[in-house]
């Protein structure tokens, strides 16, 4: 066996730069996910049919298909009907979009969890409906959903290494480069993923220190 961690100490800091550009790309997926997954659980929700079929229909569509297929789809299909993008902006929209389809979910289920005596409530005082979901029914949904949403956040760390393969230059691209360069793939790849699973537990702790400190507020 011919492993040496020595080879990739001059390139250490150039993965860990990477680093930021992870939890950029992961944030702003998420953030997009967010408020496409509200308007999707709105409308599965709502009482027009054409936008209930269309909320399903679209949240079908994008979790029952590979996610480095729809990936592949926006960053290398969308050049042929004119549409130049950023590798960044691609893997963004991808996982924004893929995102979403499991947030409304989450989100319809908050929303359903809430107490009927609360929609009740709130008609008898003549709060139209829109207001109603706006400031009583989402606030009250995302408090129970936040550390599912946050699961999500962490799902989407992890899978964030597939924007790898588009020239995103997050953590496991800048290990592929010094790969490329050293002719050696153990040793980077092994700190590569130390740097995922030290990532993971962070967010983790986050996490259920969020989620227990929701509880002690019950």
């Amino acid at each position: 066996m011919n492993i040496d961690f020595r080879v990739i100490e001059p390139h250490i800091p150039f993965i860990l730069k990477g680093i930021g550009v992870t939890l950029q790309f992961v944030s702003t997926s998420l953030l997009v996910g967010l408020i496409l997954g509200v308007i999707l659980a709105v409308m599965k929700i709502g009482k027009v049919t054409i936008l209930r079929w269309f909320a399903h229909a679209y949240t079908s569509v994008f979790r029952g298909t590979p996610l480095i297929l729809q990936l592949s789809i926006i960053y290398y299909g969308a050049p042929q009907f004119g549409i130049d993008m950023s590798a960044f902006l691609a893997g963004v929209l991808a996982f924004g979009l893929n995102s979403s389809a499991y947030v409304s979910e989450i989100i319809r289920a908050g929303i359903q969890a809430v107490d009927k005596g609360q929609k009740e409530a709130a008609a008898a005082l003549g709060i139209p409906e829109r207001p109603m979901m706006i400031r009583i029914i989402l606030p009250q949904a995302f408090r129970n959903i936040l550390p599912a949403l946050f699961n999500e956040f962490i799902n989407l760390t992890k899978e964030s290494a597939i924007v790898s393969i588009i020239g995103v230059w997050d953590i496991m691209r800048r290990a592929q480069m010094v790969n490329a360069q050293i002719y050696k793939y153990f040793e980077a790849l092994l700190f590569v993923g130390l740097i995922y699973y030290v990532m993971v537990m962070v967010l983790t702790i986050i996490g259920r220190m969020i989620e227990r400190r929701l509880q002690r507020s019950d």
